[in-house]
């Protein structure tokens, strides 16, 4: 009876063994290959990564030593002399400050219009069973993708035929109505994400669906009102084909068709001019993002505001 004991135990201890430690090496194998692969997963991403970023960070270095180099080139030169002569030539009204204002009065309306009567047109579309409501989404998507070049033309023609051209409210309308397709796009999506719970709730209490929608539904959205600001400023402050073609006076030109007046007809470039004002041209977009990034961090956080 012991030497039964003995060759089943002889016969089978050893078996478990040695598979947990075949086992234990294929893992391990296996383990050390994704190890390596994600390795070099990581370091192709990373290097992809810096070489996209050397492209991107390159001409902004070359603008920065360009601005406060005297007499700056197309290269990059050594050593570098700093200076302010660059900006204090440009630093006037006719170079920059006329031109920035135009910038701004442009660029500031369209962002004004096109959140205003985005707010209303995505109003229907996110809250309404409309008929037409996908024909009309699919619309506004291929308006979003339509080039403003390829219908500048006919424009054109319109502006001339009522003496429109020159006439800066008249662009400024133009440039909400090629806005307002993704502005309406994306103001219904953010408007989505507020409950149609609590406008009822409101219309219980004898509010109108205009007080609903300025006192609870805009104020829950402000975060997705802000993007859609932003990026409308954003968008018209670095426009250049349409004031270039329907703006003719040099007093009503904003800074993104002015900035040729560096270019000389002769082929010649100030290049220490031109990335001085390129610095200033790029300063009020970056303290906008700066201003609104409190709005931008914000988020539809709704959970709480119903119940049941």
């Amino acid at each position: 009876m012991s030497d039964t004991l003995d060759i089943a135990t002889s016969f089978h201890v050893p078996t478990p063994a040695l598979a947990s430690s075949g086992t234990a090496g294929t893992a391990r194998r296996r383990f050390s290959g994704k190890g390596r692969r994600s390795m070099i997963a990581r370091a192709s991403a990373y290097g992809a990564l810096v070489i996209v970023g050397i492209f991107y960070v390159a001409p902004l270095v070359w603008l920065v030593l360009s601005a406060f180099e005297p007499g700056a080139q197309i290269g990059a030169s050594t050593p570098f002399h700093l200076s302010f002569s660059n900006f204090t030539q440009i630093l006037n009204w006719n170079t920059t400050f006329e031109p920035m204002i135009n910038s701004a009065i442009q660029a500031g309306f369209t962002a004004l219009l096109t959140v205003v009567i985005a707010l209303f047109a995505a109003y229907p579309l996110s809250r309404y069973n409309l008929r037409f409501r996908k024909p009309f989404l699919y619309s506004i998507i291929f308006a979003t993708g339509l080039p403003i070049t390829a219908i500048l033309v006919p424009v054109y023609s319109m502006f001339a035929r009522f003496n429109l051209v020159d006439n800066v409210p008249a662009v400024i309308f133009f440039m909400t109505s090629t806005a307002l397709p993704f502005g309406i796009w994306l103001m219904k999506g953010f408007m989505d994400g507020v409950p149609v719970e609590l406008e009822q709730a409101a219309w219980v209490d004898g509010a109108s669906w205009l007080q609903s929608l300025l006192t609870i539904v805009a104020p829950l959205m402000l975060p997705g009102i802000a993007v859609i600001a932003i990026m409308t400023f954003v968008l018209q402050w670095g426009n250049f084909f349409v004031p270039f073609i329907l703006l003719s006076s040099t007093g009503k030109l904003p800074a993104s068709v002015s900035i040729y007046n560096f270019f000389s007809q002769y082929g010649s470039v100030a290049y220490g001019q031109l990335a001085a004002f390129s610095l200033i041209y790029t300063l009020p977009a970056i303290g906008l993002w700066l201003v609104m990034s409190r709005f931008l961090r914000g988020s539809f956080t709704l959970a709480g505001a119903v119940k049941g």
